[in-house]
C-alpha cells in the first residue's frame, strides 16, 4: 500500500515523443526514406498536405530540448529511432554510422543530465524499401526486425537499459489495413490486417534475445495501446459487437504474448462474416507462438480514451436507444474518462501474469495558443492528467504493478494524419520558427514530479 498522496519513492515520471513526429531532417545523414516520408506527401492524406519534413527539426534542435527535459525534471524519456536512419532502404548489411551517432550523442546528453532513457525501435517509420517487399505483410520483415534490433542494440546497448520492441501494432495492423488511414492505406483487408499483426509479435518476440545479449541488465517489452469497451446499449447487437471490438483491439495482442493463444472467437467471428477463410490463417506457423510469448520484463500501456461500441451492422430501428451518455471530450473528439484507465489497468493484472506495467503515453489534444503575455493556459490539458494521474494512483493502491507514466507529449509535433492541426504538448511550438515556448502544463507537470505524484 502506498501513502494516499505520493507515488512509490521510485516511481518513474516521464515524458515520450516519437522520431517521425519531431525529427524532421528526413533526407540528412544517409536517412532513406520511410512509409511516412512517401504517405505524407501523398496529396490528401494528410490534413493541410502537412508532412514530417521538418517536424520540429528535434535532429539539430535536440540540445535545447534536452534543456527543456532537464527543467521539466523528468526522471525518464521515452524516445524512438528512426529506423531509416539506420538501414536507410531496409535492405543494407551495415548500418549507417552518422545514424547510429545521432542517437548515441543523443543518449550521452540525456545520461548526463541524469535522464534514463527509453528506447522504441518501432514507431510505425519503417525503411520504405521494406514496404516495397511487403511491409508487415511479408514475413521477411521478421528477419529485417531482428537484423535492426541487433545493430541498434549492439550499439546503444552498453547505456540503453530499457528498450520497447513495437508502439502500438493495433495501429499498424488496423489503421494501415482495415480503415486506411496509415501507410499503405487499404481499406477492409482483413487477411493482411491480421497477418501485420502475427509478423509485428513474432519479430518482437525473435528480437528479445538479441537485445538481451546486446544490452546487459536490460529491460524489454512492448508497447500496445489498450481500451476498455463497453457496448452502447444492453441489446444482444451492441453486447456483441463490444466482444468483438475487445478481441480485435486487445486481445488479438494480449493474448498470444501471454497466453500463447489467439483468441479464436475473433477468427471465428470473421470466419463467419466470410471476411476471411479458415485456411487464411496460414500466416500461423508452428513455433510462432513460443517464440511470441517469449517472458517480457514489462508491458507498456499507451491509453487516451474508452470505447463505447455500437453495432452499426444493423438498422438503429432495430436496435435498442443508446444508453451510454459521452463524457466531455478532447480537441480530437475523444472522450475524457479517466475512470477507464483504472478499469483497464485492473483487468489487465486479473486476466494476464504481468509482473511490471508502465503507462508510456497518456496525454490530450488541445489548441490552446500564447496570450498577449506569450502564457499559454492549458488548463483543460492539467484537469486532464491529472484526472488520470489519480486513476493510475488508486490502481497502485490496488495492486498494479504500474512503476513510471510517460506523458504524452513533451511538445507539439507532427500528429500524422492530422499534421499539425492537433497538440498534445507540454511545450507550444511555433512551427514556422521552431521557438519553444512551455505552456502552463509545463510547469504543473514540473510540480508534479518534484512531490512525487503530490499536487500542491
Amino acid at each position: 500500500m502506498i501513502d494516499n498522496n505520493k507515488f512509490p519513492n521510485d516511481f518513474l515520471w516521464g515524458t515520450a515523443t516519437s522520431s517521425y513526429q519531431i525529427e524532421g531532417a528526413m533526407d540528412t545523414d544517409g536517412k532513406g526514406k520511410s512509409i511516412w516520408d512517401t504517405y505524407s506527401h501523398t496529396k490528401g492524406k494528410i490534413q493541410n498536405n502537412d508532412n514530417g519534413d521538418v517536424a520540429c527539426d528535434h535532429y539539430n534542435l535536440w540540445p535545447k530540448d534536452i534543456k527543456l527535459l532537464k527543467e521539466l525534471g523528468v526522471k525518464a524519456y521515452r524516445l524512438s529511432i528512426s529506423w531509416p536512419r539506420i538501414f536507410p532502404s531496409g535492405h543494407e548489411k551495415a548500418p549507417n554510422l552518422p545514424g547510429l551517432d545521432f542517437y548515441s550523442e543523443l543518449i550521452d546528453n540525456l545520461l548526463e543530465n541524469n535522464i534514463k532513457p527509453f528506447i522504441t525501435l518501432n514507431h510505425w517509420d519503417i525503411p520504405q524499401g521494406l514496404e516495397d517487399i511487403g511491409g508487415w505483410t511479408s514475413r521477411d520483415m521478421v528477419d529485417a526486425f531482428v537484423k535492426y534490433s541487433y545493430y541498434v542494440s549492439d550499439n546503444l546497448g552498453d547505456r540503453v537499459k530499457s528498450w520497447i520492441t513495437h508502439n502500438e501494432p493495433w495501429c499498424i495492423s488496423y489503421l494501415g489495413y482495415i480503415q486506411g488511414q496509415f501507410p499503405p492505406g487499404l481499406k477492409n483487408n482483413w487477411l493482411k490486417s491480421l497477418t501485420t499483426a502475427h509478423h509485428l509479435l513474432l519479430s518482437h518476440g525473435m528480437s528479445i534475445n538479441e537485445i538481451r545479449n546486446n544490452s546487459k541488465d536490460s529491460e524489454i517489452g512492448i508497447t500496445l495501446n489498450l481500451s476498455p469497451s463497453t457496448p452502447a446499449s444492453e441489446s444482444t447487437y451492441d453486447v456483441e459487437a463490444c466482444k468483438f471490438y475487445d478481441a480485435q483491439f486487445n486481445r488479438l495482442y494480449l493474448d498470444p504474448l501471454y497466453k500463447k493463444s489467439y483468441p479464436e472467437d475473433l477468427f471465428d467471428s470473421l470466419i463467419k462474416k466470410r471476411l476471411i477463410k479458415r485456411s487464411d490463417i496460414n500466416f500461423l506457423k508452428p513455433g510462432d507462438l513460443k517464440s511470441i510469448s517469449q517472458k517480457t520484463d514489462f508491458l507498456g500501456v499507451n491509453f487516451y480514451s474508452r470505447a463505447v461500441v455500437r453495432n452499426n451492422d444493423i438498422s438503429e430501428d432495430k436496435n435498442l436507444p443508446i444508453e451510454v451518455t459521452l463524457k466531455e471530450k478532447t480537441d480530437f473528439g475523444w472522450e475524457i474518462h479517466p475512470r477507464s484507465l483504472y478499469d483497464l489497468l485492473i483487468r489487465i493484472k486479473k486476466d494476464y501474469p504481468i509482473e511490471k506495467i508502465y503507462i508510456t503515453e497518456n496525454g490530450c489534444a488541445y489548441n490552446d495558443v500564447p496570450d498577449k503575455n506569450n502564457i499559454i493556459n492549458d488548463s483543460k490539458r492539467i484537469e486532464y492528467h491529472s484526472a488520470h494521474i489519480n486513476e493510475l494512483k488508486n490502481a497502485i493502491n490496488d495492486g498494479v504493478p504500474c512503476e513510471g507514466y510517460f506523458a504524452w507529449s513533451l511538445m507539439d509535433n507532427f500528429e500524422w494524419c492530422e499534421g499539425f492541426g492537433k497538440r498534445f504538448g507540454f511545450i507550444w511550438v511555433d512551427f514556422e520558427s521552431l521557438k519553444r515556448t512551455p505552456k502552463q502544463s509545463f510547469f504543473w507537470y514540473k510540480n508534479l514530479i518534484e512531490n512525487n505524484g503530490k499536487e500542491i
